[in-house]
């Protein structure tokens, strides 16, 4: 794990690229209350500030070749803030999906949202589900938005189904896989996470993909989510690109497989 405050921009361009770029990046975009609170604004401002980074962010991954982002946008815990912050976070995701269809579409990019959708209003489930249905043919990215979705939370429904297989005869407990508990996840379509970003100066995942992110690369910077810009990211990118990957393997086995 690393966390880097502030770095001087190296640019990407200097970099193995592509080759070293992550195939898949998931981000926590923490700190957009704490921005406005020190512009004077109320935090809400921030949650506004942070879809502009947003755009940007999928902007940079499709045109750099970067074919998942995964984003947390919404926790199982975030329902204990203050109802009338969760009201405007709300409206803002509705209102952001349906804006954001078009560019969506005209960039081939489909939408994909993990998480337990039914507590939340139905004017934003239903723009969920026509954004996703307009774009699900769209191949050249995948962005992923997790709402209302936690890593125990996915992997106990994981869990659950399994034993109903093993409790209707249809699975041996001897059958149940490392492969298996993974096809039933949320993101069973999805490649684990290669790089994982934390902004907003907090140093933990908070219950965000526990079990895909067990050989990703962890990365956390002070900067708060709404001043998190390409410079930012490509220090991140820069970061990852000169960390060696061994999944339990030791150096020379790397290079000799190399």
């Amino acid at each position: 794990m690393k966390k880097i405050s502030s770095m001087p921009r190296v640019p990407i361009t200097n970099r193995n690229y592509p080759v070293s770029l992550p195939h898949h990046v998931a981000v926590i975009m923490d700190g957009n209350g704490r921005w406005a609170i020190q512009q004077g604004l109320p935090r809400t401002a921030g949650h506004k500030k942070g879809v502009d980074t947003v755009r940007e962010l999928v902007k940079y991954c499709r045109n750099h070749d970067i074919f998942y982002l995964t984003l947390f946008a919404f926790s199982s815990e975030n329902w204990s803030r203050p109802q009338e912050e969760i009201r405007i976070l709300t409206d803002l995701l509705c209102a952001s999906i349906d804006t954001e269809a078009r560019l969506l579409i005209e960039n081939d990019i489909k939408l994909s949202v993990i998480g337990d959708l039914s507590p939340f209003p139905e004017s934003l489930q239903q723009s969920i589900r026509r954004t996703s249905e307009q774009t699900q043919n769209n191949r050249s990215m995948i962005l992923t938005i997790a709402l209302n979705y936690g890593g125990q939370w996915d992997i106990h429904n994981a869990c659950q189904a399994i034993a109903r297989m093993v409790e209707n005869g249809d699975l041996a407990s001897t059958e149940i896989t490392h492969q298996l508990i993974q096809s039933h996840l949320c993101t069973h379509d999805l490649p684990d996470p290669d790089l994982f970003i934390r902004t907003g100066g907090e140093i933990r995942i908070s219950n965000f993909l526990l079990w895909q992110l067990a050989y990703t690369e962890l990365f956390f910077t002070d900067t708060y989510w709404p001043d998190f810009d390409i410079d930012c990211f490509e220090n991140a990118l820069n970061d990852y690109a000169e960390r060696q990957r061994r999944f339990g393997n030791i150096e020379r086995q790397i290079k000799e497989s190399a």
